[in-house]
Protein backbone atom coordinates (compact mmCIF):
# COMPACT_ATOMS: atom_id res chain seq x y z
CA UNK A 1 0.00 0.00 0.00
CA UNK A 2 1.35 3.49 -0.70
CA UNK A 3 1.82 6.36 1.32
CA UNK A 4 -0.94 8.35 0.32
CA UNK A 5 -3.34 5.00 0.68
CA UNK A 6 -1.79 5.05 4.36
CA UNK A 7 -2.47 8.40 5.45
CA UNK A 8 -6.08 7.81 4.04
CA UNK A 9 -6.47 5.32 6.33
CA UNK A 10 -4.92 7.11 9.57
CA UNK A 11 -7.47 9.66 8.84
CA UNK A 12 -10.32 7.36 8.61
CA UNK A 13 -9.74 5.67 11.89
CA UNK A 14 -9.13 8.56 13.49
CA UNK A 15 -12.11 10.48 12.70
CA UNK A 16 -14.57 7.29 12.62
CA UNK A 17 -13.20 4.46 15.31
CA UNK A 18 -14.32 4.44 18.73
CA UNK A 19 -10.61 3.16 19.73
CA UNK A 20 -8.81 4.12 16.91
CA UNK A 21 -5.75 2.04 18.92
CA UNK A 22 -7.09 -0.95 17.93
CA UNK A 23 -5.94 -0.10 14.36
CA UNK A 24 -2.67 1.26 15.20
CA UNK A 25 -1.37 -1.31 17.42
CA UNK A 26 -2.24 -3.48 14.21
CA UNK A 27 -0.80 -1.74 11.10
CA UNK A 28 2.74 -0.73 13.93
CA UNK A 29 3.20 -4.00 13.93
CA UNK A 30 4.39 -4.52 10.21
CA UNK A 31 8.30 -4.42 10.30
CA UNK A 32 8.47 -2.80 6.92
CA UNK A 33 6.30 0.33 7.83
CA UNK A 34 7.73 0.79 10.81
CA UNK A 35 10.62 1.61 9.37
CA UNK A 36 9.42 3.87 6.45
CA UNK A 37 9.67 7.52 6.66
CA UNK A 38 7.89 9.36 8.12
CA UNK A 39 5.92 6.62 9.81
CA UNK A 40 9.18 5.45 11.55
CA UNK A 41 8.42 9.39 13.75
CA UNK A 42 5.38 6.83 15.24
CA UNK A 43 7.43 3.83 16.02
CA UNK A 44 10.20 5.05 17.60
CA UNK A 45 8.06 6.30 20.56
CA UNK A 46 7.82 2.74 21.30
CA UNK A 47 11.60 3.09 22.08
CA UNK A 48 11.43 6.07 24.21
CA UNK A 49 10.66 5.82 28.53
CA UNK A 50 9.38 7.97 30.61
CA UNK A 51 8.97 8.73 34.38
CA UNK A 52 7.06 5.84 35.81
CA UNK A 53 6.07 8.70 38.79
CA UNK A 54 4.07 10.39 35.91
CA UNK A 55 3.46 7.57 32.81
CA UNK A 56 2.77 4.29 34.59
CA UNK A 57 1.37 2.95 31.36
CA UNK A 58 4.88 2.80 29.71
CA UNK A 59 6.83 4.25 27.08
CA UNK A 60 5.37 7.30 24.93
CA UNK A 61 3.48 5.19 22.22
CA UNK A 62 0.92 3.30 24.84
CA UNK A 63 0.87 7.22 26.06
CA UNK A 64 0.24 8.23 22.49
CA UNK A 65 -2.45 5.19 21.96
CA UNK A 66 -4.44 6.35 25.61
CA UNK A 67 -4.62 9.96 24.19
CA UNK A 68 -6.16 8.72 20.60
CA UNK A 69 -8.45 6.91 22.23
CA UNK A 70 -9.26 9.51 24.74
CA UNK A 71 -9.44 11.94 21.96
CA UNK A 72 -12.06 10.39 19.97
CA UNK A 73 -14.22 10.03 23.35
CA UNK A 74 -14.51 13.58 22.86
CA UNK A 75 -14.17 14.61 19.44
CA UNK A 76 -17.87 15.67 18.88
CA UNK A 77 -17.12 18.12 20.99
CA UNK A 78 -14.39 19.54 18.77
CA UNK A 79 -15.10 22.45 16.52
CA UNK A 80 -12.35 20.66 14.13
CA UNK A 81 -12.19 17.30 15.20
CA UNK A 82 -10.01 16.19 12.30
CA UNK A 83 -7.38 18.58 13.83
CA UNK A 84 -7.90 17.40 17.43
CA UNK A 85 -7.39 13.54 16.22
CA UNK A 86 -4.35 13.89 14.16
CA UNK A 87 -2.54 16.41 17.45
CA UNK A 88 -3.58 13.42 19.17
CA UNK A 89 -1.65 11.26 17.59
CA UNK A 90 1.10 13.41 16.65
CA UNK A 91 1.41 15.41 19.69
CA UNK A 92 4.99 13.71 21.66
CA UNK A 93 6.75 13.47 18.86
CA UNK A 94 9.09 15.75 20.28
CA UNK A 95 9.59 13.28 22.65
CA UNK A 96 12.37 11.00 20.70
CA UNK A 97 14.70 14.38 20.20
CA UNK A 98 13.72 15.54 23.63
CA UNK A 99 14.59 12.90 26.10
CA UNK A 100 17.35 11.75 28.10
CA UNK A 101 17.62 11.20 31.64
CA UNK A 102 19.09 13.98 34.16
CA UNK A 103 20.13 13.30 37.40
CA UNK A 104 18.42 9.68 37.22
CA UNK A 105 15.22 11.41 36.08
CA UNK A 106 13.90 11.15 32.72
CA UNK A 107 13.06 14.28 31.10
CA UNK A 108 11.93 15.73 28.00
CA UNK A 109 12.24 19.62 28.11
CA UNK A 110 11.02 21.43 24.71
CA UNK A 111 9.44 18.60 23.64
CA UNK A 112 6.46 19.98 22.83
CA UNK A 113 8.55 22.96 20.01
CA UNK A 114 10.33 19.74 18.53
CA UNK A 115 6.97 18.44 18.49
CA UNK A 116 5.74 21.26 16.27
CA UNK A 117 8.38 21.23 13.63
CA UNK A 118 8.36 17.19 13.75
CA UNK A 119 4.67 17.20 13.14
CA UNK A 120 4.84 19.49 10.19
CA UNK A 121 7.34 17.71 8.99
CA UNK A 122 5.06 13.87 9.07
CA UNK A 123 2.38 15.76 7.42
CA UNK A 124 3.87 17.26 4.69
CA UNK A 125 5.11 14.43 3.30
CA UNK A 126 0.87 13.61 2.67
CA UNK A 127 -1.23 16.94 2.23
CA UNK A 128 -0.29 20.66 1.48
CA UNK A 129 -2.96 22.20 3.18
CA UNK A 130 -0.97 24.58 5.03
CA UNK A 131 -4.14 25.60 7.29
CA UNK A 132 -5.29 22.48 8.16
CA UNK A 133 -0.91 21.42 9.12
CA UNK A 134 -0.78 24.37 10.79
CA UNK A 135 -3.55 24.05 13.13
CA UNK A 136 -2.53 20.09 14.30
CA UNK A 137 1.17 22.07 14.82
CA UNK A 138 0.04 24.74 16.77
CA UNK A 139 -1.89 22.52 19.51
CA UNK A 140 1.00 20.43 19.71
CA UNK A 141 3.27 23.20 20.17
CA UNK A 142 1.05 24.16 22.73
CA UNK A 143 -0.36 21.22 24.64
CA UNK A 144 2.23 21.68 27.35
CA UNK A 145 0.85 24.53 28.31
CA UNK A 146 -1.70 23.36 30.62
CA UNK A 147 1.13 21.81 33.22
CA UNK A 148 3.10 25.01 33.62
CA UNK A 149 -0.03 27.40 34.05
CA UNK A 150 -1.30 24.72 37.08
CA UNK A 151 2.15 24.02 38.34
CA UNK A 152 2.85 28.10 37.95
CA UNK A 153 6.06 27.20 35.91
CA UNK A 154 8.19 29.76 34.25
CA UNK A 155 7.59 27.84 30.58
CA UNK A 156 3.81 29.54 30.65
CA UNK A 157 3.65 31.53 27.49
CA UNK A 158 -0.30 32.33 27.68
CA UNK A 159 0.16 35.85 25.81
CA UNK A 160 2.18 34.32 22.72
CA UNK A 161 -0.07 30.99 22.95
CA UNK A 162 -3.79 32.58 22.64
CA UNK A 163 -2.84 34.53 19.66
CA UNK A 164 -2.05 30.83 17.61
CA UNK A 165 -4.38 28.51 19.10
CA UNK A 166 -8.14 27.92 20.00
CA UNK A 167 -8.10 27.32 23.55
CA UNK A 168 -11.23 25.31 23.63
CA UNK A 169 -9.64 22.89 21.29
CA UNK A 170 -6.11 22.87 23.16
CA UNK A 171 -8.37 22.52 26.34
CA UNK A 172 -9.52 19.31 24.70
CA UNK A 173 -6.04 17.82 23.55
CA UNK A 174 -4.75 19.09 26.61
CA UNK A 175 -7.13 17.04 28.74
CA UNK A 176 -6.80 14.26 27.09
CA UNK A 177 -2.76 14.39 27.13
CA UNK A 178 -3.22 14.13 30.54
CA UNK A 179 -5.51 11.68 31.40
CA UNK A 180 -4.09 9.40 28.87
CA UNK A 181 -1.87 8.30 31.72
CA UNK A 182 -2.10 4.94 33.23
CA UNK A 183 -3.52 4.12 36.66
CA UNK A 184 -4.95 6.79 37.65
CA UNK A 185 -7.38 7.37 40.30
CA UNK A 186 -11.03 9.19 40.13
CA UNK A 187 -9.73 11.85 42.31
CA UNK A 188 -6.57 12.01 40.11
CA UNK A 189 -8.62 12.22 37.07
CA UNK A 190 -10.96 14.58 39.21
CA UNK A 191 -8.30 16.79 39.44
CA UNK A 192 -7.58 17.18 35.97
CA UNK A 193 -11.01 18.55 35.24
CA UNK A 194 -10.05 20.90 37.68
CA UNK A 195 -6.77 21.83 36.13
CA UNK A 196 -8.65 22.50 32.75
CA UNK A 197 -11.37 24.69 33.90
CA UNK A 198 -8.45 26.59 35.79
CA UNK A 199 -6.59 27.02 33.10
CA UNK A 200 -8.67 28.10 29.87
CA UNK A 201 -10.35 30.63 33.14
CA UNK A 202 -6.25 31.79 33.16
CA UNK A 203 -6.53 32.05 29.43
CA UNK A 204 -10.16 33.79 29.12
CA UNK A 205 -8.35 36.25 31.26
CA UNK A 206 -5.36 36.72 28.98
CA UNK A 207 -8.41 37.31 26.40
CA UNK A 208 -10.72 40.18 27.88
CA UNK A 209 -7.36 41.59 28.45
CA UNK A 210 -5.72 42.08 24.95
CA UNK A 211 -9.33 43.04 24.38
CA UNK A 212 -9.67 45.48 26.56
CA UNK A 213 -5.96 47.50 25.09
CA UNK A 214 -7.31 47.49 21.65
Amino acid sequence: MEKQAIFNDFNDHLCLDDQPSYYFEKIFSVELFRHSYPFNLLSDLEKVEQSPQHHREGNVWKHTLLVVDGAAALRQQSKHPRVLMWAALLHDLGKVPATEVRGGRITAYDHDKWGEKLALDFLREFTEDETFMQAVAKLVRWHMQILFVVKKLPFAELESMVKEVDIDELGLLSLCDRLGRGGLSERQRNEEYENLAYFLNQCQQIQVENLQQQ
